[in-house]
């Protein structure tokens, strides 16, 4: 594939997200997908189940959306620079509903292979979203 359809792939794999329609991960995403940075909540399986089971459980409890701010495309990686935003409105695990607005900054890295994503590393500002919920203070007390 080329850098500009493997940069689509990942935009659309963003846009059926944000419409949670977790399904159009199974075209998307390989099988044996490999997360190098997975979520750290327990009894996540490995590989694309995995994402699916991440990515329900951050949709249910926190739905929004991530706008792509910068991507770049070399060989078969792709490295986006994204902003996520979304209102905790349910339970995420050891975080009850908070009500509270969350925006996020990660940038992620994905391999693809055979027209899918097959692997993934992100840094994410989770520091950022935990004192955002309220679960870690923020410096000077203000949440």
């Amino acid at each position: 594939m080329s850098t500009e359809a493997n940069k689509k792939l990942v935009r659309r794999f963003y846009e059926e997200i944000d419409k949670g329609n977790l399904d159009a991960i199974d075209e998307l995403v390989a099988e044996d997908y490999n997360d190098h940075s997975p979520p750290p909540f327990p009894g996540i399986a490995p590989g694309r189940q995995g994402l699916k089971q991440a990515f329900r459980l951050f949709w249910d409890a926190t739905p929004g959306t991530r706008d792509i701010e910068d991507q770049i495309a070399e060989d078969d990686k792709v490295v986006t620079r994204l902003t996520a935003r979304g209102i905790q409105q349910g339970d995420l695990p050891g975080i009850p509903a908070t009500g509270n607005r969350m925006i996020m900054t990660a940038t992620v890295v994905h391999r693809i292979e055979n027209g899918k994503l097959a692997e993934k590393w992100s840094d994410k500002d989770v520091l950022g979203m935990l004192q955002q919920l309220g679960v870690i203070p923020t410096p000077g007390g203000v949440t």
